[in-house]
C-alpha cells in the first residue's frame, strides 16, 4: 500500500481531480486496498459496484463513470451519478460528490477504456481464481453464485483487448 500512496503523491493529475484507480477481477482485494488507500491520502472512495447496472453491465460501466464521474471531476465541478439498487434491479438514489483534488476509483472497470485516460495512477490487483471465488462468495453470499462465471466471462472480454493488467503502473497481488 505504501507503493501506492507514494506513487499517488508524485503523480500529475488528468485535470483537477488526481484520479487512483484499483482494477482487477472480482474477489482481488480492491475495495479493501481502495479503502486504505483513501484512508492514507484522505480522500472519497467511488465504487464501480454502485455504477454497474446489473449483472451485465460491466462494459456500460466505463462510459457511465467516465460521463457521470470522471468527466465532471476533471473540470473541478462536482458530481451527482446513479447508484443501482441491486435488490431492486434497477437505478436508485443519487450519490453526490464535491470536486476533490484526489480520487480513489475502485472496482472492475475503472481503468478500462475512457475511464483509464483520467487515471494519474492505475492500480491492478489479482489473486488466484480459487481465493477469488472464495471471496467474492464470502462477500456477496449465494446470491453472486450464479452470476460469477457471466461476470467473469465480461471480465474477460474487458479486460483482455484493453490489456488492462499490462498497461498498470503497480500490480498487487493479494
Amino acid at each position: 500500500m505504501a507503493r501506492i500512496v507514494a506513487a499517488a503523491h508524485h503523480a500529475t493529475a488528468r485535470g483537477a481531480t488526481k484520479v487512483i484507480t484499483i482494477d482487477g477481477p472480482s474477489g482481488s482485494g480492491k475495495t479493501t486496498l481502495a479503502e486504505a488507500v483513501a484512508h492514507d491520502l484522505g480522500c472519497p472512495v467511488v465504487h464501480m459496484d454502485d455504477l454497474y447496472p446489473g449483472w451485465d453491465g460491466l462494459a456500460e460501466s466505463v462510459d457511465l463513470v467516465t460521463d457521470q464521474v470522471l468527466e465532471p471531476l476533471s473540470r473541478g465541478e462536482h458530481t451527482a451519478y446513479r447508484v443501482w439498487g441491486w435488490t431492486r434491479g434497477d437505478w436508485g438514489r443519487t450519490a453526490r460528490l464535491p470536486a476533490t483534488d484526489v480520487l480513489v476509483l475502485e472496482g472492475c472497470g475503472s481503468s478500462v477504456g475512457r475511464a483509464g485516460e483520467y487515471a494519474a495512477v492505475r492500480v491492478w490487483v489479482d489473486a488466484d481464481e480459487q481465493v477469488r471465488h472464495r471471496r467474492g462468495l464470502e462477500r456477496d453470499g449465494e446470491t453472486f453464485a450464479p452470476h460469477w462465471d457471466r461476470w467473469s466471462a465480461q471480465e474477460r472480454a474487458l479486460f483482455g483487448p484493453d490489456r488492462t493488467a499490462e498497461r498498470a503502473d503497480l500490480t498487487v497481488r493479494t
